[in-house]
């Protein structure tokens, strides 16, 4: 089979598409044939080296959709032929830019037939790190106001598109150019990231729950524009300055701040399902804005950190 890998950490000019042999399911796997795979940061942090892989040579991709090839022998609930998702992968197994990926039951649930393969594809990382951010970690409630920033990344949008499934009062920044997406995606407020009123024009709304993927950035912003109590949760690859703590905002308003991996959810199946559930019902989407050849990975892994889009990147064997 065809896959994307590398041998050595390094930037996206190390990955290559090699002939390799096709795995066979261990006993609680399944031998997915992919049809579509999600290109994330955290791809090129495991690449570069910035988080070491399980080993190398090593296949990039934690995100993946497909059909099931061949199952395992305890592979309960699913058989050759059933559509699939799922993420996970490509930090201690080998990962989804390939013509056919190893998942573990515990990390892919049944693709509705109503959702194609890229939006599947691109679901994973997305949609559980919102689900993990605003649901397990800040508890967010129905009417409560949720101030998003980077609402046209790949999280950001499907963080918007669940706090609206929630009933809450959806508040986001982006660029002008996407403000009508996601209004339609759900949010109440689209506001540009780049005004130089950001700051009192987010007060007025004073969110309980912020998602804040630059905490180094934003830390002090959120402090000052949450309201009392208020719980705000850090995702991406950010170094909060030391002593972040003591912000005088933060400690009077008694706010809670959440650090949090996608990678540490015990049970990524039982999320996915329910991920799965939203959109099948159309109450939440993922917007693809692209998709590359196995061939052009490399292409795909430096526009994720580099280019302006909205929504997701994807791999396509």
């Amino acid at each position: 089979m065809r896959a994307v890998r590398y041998h050595d950490h390094g930037g996206p000019e190390v990955l290559s598409v090699e002939e390799i042999e096709r795995p066979e399911p261990g006993g609680h796997e399944l031998l997915v044939r992919v049809a579509a795979a999600g290109v994330n940061p955290v791809d090129t942090y495991f690449r570069e080296g910035s988080f070491q892989p399980y080993q190398l040579p090593m296949t990039p991709g934690s995100d993946f959709s497909g059909v099931v090839e061949e199952t395992g022998d305890w592979t309960a609930g699913f058989e050759a032929g059933d559509r699939v998702f799922g993420t996970g992968l490509g930090r201690d197994h080998q990962g989804t830019y390939a013509e056919y990926a190893l998942v573990p039951t515990d990390r892919v649930a049944h693709l509705p037939e109503n959702v194609d393969f890229d939006a599947g594809g691109g679901a994973g990382v997305a949609a559980v790190t919102a689900w993990r951010a605003l649901i397990d970690h800040a508890g967010l409630e129905p009417a409560e106001t949720c101030l998003i920033h980077g609402g046209s990344g790949g999280v950001g949008h499907a963080a918007v598109g669940l706090a609206a499934a929630t009933g809450a009062e959806v508040v986001t920044t982006a660029a002008p150019e996407y403000h009508d997406v996601l209004e339609e995606l759900g949010a109440d407020t689209v506001l540009d990231y780049a005004d130089e009123d950001l700051e009192e024009a987010v007060g007025k709304y004073e969110p309980a729950v912020i998602l804040d993927h630059r905490l180094d950035e934003y830390l002090d912003f959120d402090a000052a524009v949450a309201q009392q109590g208020a719980r705000i949760v850090g995702i991406g690859n950010t170094r909060p300055q030391a002593g972040w703590e003591n912000v005088p905002a933060a400690r009077a308003k008694e706010l809670t701040v959440q650090l949090m991996s996608m990678f540490n959810t015990p049970d990524l199946s039982a999320r996915l399902e329910r991920v799965a559930r939203l959109m099948e019902r159309e109450t939440l989407s993922i917007h693809v804005d692209r998709c590359y050849p196995l061939e052009e990975a490399g292409e795909a892994q430096r526009a994720v950190v580099e280019e302006s889009f909205l929504g997701k990147l994807m791999v396509e064997p």
